[in-house]
């Protein structure tokens, strides 16, 4: 099994590394407790966000809770449908969310700073750059950056409102030594394939290839729109990157201090590589919008998969989309299985032309003598295979 069910030491191991920690909390950690409101749900949290950075650790908060809070400041049961009113709620309830995280803070001797982000902020690499420095000068200054999606203008986030997937693209831009899923469970739990029914709960996870069919999806609740699923995906990322990730019941957040003391609580997925992703891998993997396919044959990926070898021309089989020298592109096997990204070095129509060549063929074929041989160099490009 790639998964155990109790901890033999790893999270003691990967503890020893920790210095910048992403906390991300669900909506109904903050608005379904009972006997508490936001308000005291949030000093609770930030308190327990005060110990980690007295201890030395950097803390960035991934919020949930602005639709949830507009919904409660209306008495509303239901979360509307329209995506105007959805957007509306989400303008109401950030400004009251953000008031009690700011007065959470000030209580204890420092400030919070709010980042609204969009998709586009992170796939456009100039503004992805902006509000990795944003961040980081936040962190310099002693400030608490505490984001959230910016569901008043980006409809797609709104339609997706997935903030797992958020708190594992922040974790992966800001460099990130690990992520924490709070939540209102204990972690993941292995399901009876015959029954579907929950049994004991797995500590750690090794790879993710034997856990995916234990997800499940969206519960109903009106303040909820995610699932394990989506937990999963953020693994996935996470650990990819070379980073783990801890999945913990939230609903005490003393479950923080449990976690960096190393206790066996909720689930760690461990890294799935030695070494971390360099910053533009990380573009490439989590952030990029490729322009175009490169279909390539079996060689090519044992090579690319085995061997971490530069893509020749010579094992690329075809190809598909416009794109220029310079861009993004997926390299696909032919399963239409995506294996990795790169940055290609030749546009679409002269790599039209080498698809299948040997090196010694590009001047040929090409009228020219390129300056490069390699289609995507090793250096720009990525393993996505396991994502």
């Amino acid at each position: 099994m790639n998964y155990d069910f109790e901890d033999k030491g790893a999270r003691a191991g990967q503890l020893k590394q920790i210095r910048r920690v992403v906390v991300k909390l669900g909506t109904r950690l903050l608005l379904d407790v009972e006997g508490s409101t936001m308000e005291e749900r949030i000093a609770l949290l930030v308190g327990e966000i005060a110990r980690l950075r007295e201890s030395g650790l950097e803390v960035i908060v991934v919020t949930s809770g602005a639709i949830g809070t507009a919904l409660r400041l209306r008495d509303e049961k239901k979360r509307p449908k329209q995506m105007a009113h959805l957007q509306a709620y989400a303008a109401l309830g950030q400004s009251h969310l953000m008031t009690a995280y700011e007065e959470a803070c000030q209580a204890l001797g420092f400030h919070s700073g709010q980042l609204l982000l969009t998709a586009a902020d992170l796939h456009d690499r100039e503004r992805h750059v902006k509000v990795a420095q944003c961040v980081e000068a936040l962190l310099e200054l002693g400030v608490l950056p505490v984001i959230n999606e910016n569901d008043s203008v980006s409809v797609d986030e709104i339609k997706v409102g997935d903030n797992d997937t958020l708190a594992a693209l922040v974790a992966s831009m800001s460099r990130a030594d690990l992520t924490i899923l709070l939540t209102t469970i204990d972690g993941l739990r292995e399901r009876d394939s015959a029954t579907g029914r929950l049994g004991r709960r797995i500590s750690v996870v090794h790879e993710l290839s034997e856990v995916l069919a234990m997800a499940g999806g969206t519960d109903g609740n009106r303040f909820s729109v995610g699932g394990m699923v989506t937990k999963l995906r953020a693994a996935a990322m996470t650990t990819m990157a070379g980073d783990p990730l801890w999945i913990a019941d939230g609903t005490d957040f003393s479950v923080l201090r449990q976690i960096f003391a190393g206790e066996d609580v909720g689930t760690i997925f461990l890294p799935e590589r030695k070494g971390k992703l360099h910053a533009k891998q990380r573009f490439l993997a989590f952030f990029s919008d490729p322009e175009g396919e490169l279909v390539v044959d079996a060689g090519a990926e044992n090579a690319l998969r085995l061997r971490g070898t530069s893509l020749l021309p010579s094992g690329i089989l075809g190809l598909r989309g416009t794109f220029a020298a310079g861009a993004t592109v997926r390299i696909v096997n032919t399963k239409r299985e995506e294996l990795a990204r790169g940055t290609v070095q030749f546009n679409h129509a002269d790599l039209s032309k080498i698809c299948g060549a040997g090196s010694t063929e590009l001047a040929g074929l090409l009228g020219y003598q390129p300056a490069v041989t390699e289609a995507v160099h090793r250096n720009s490009l990525v393993l996505t295979c396991n994502f």
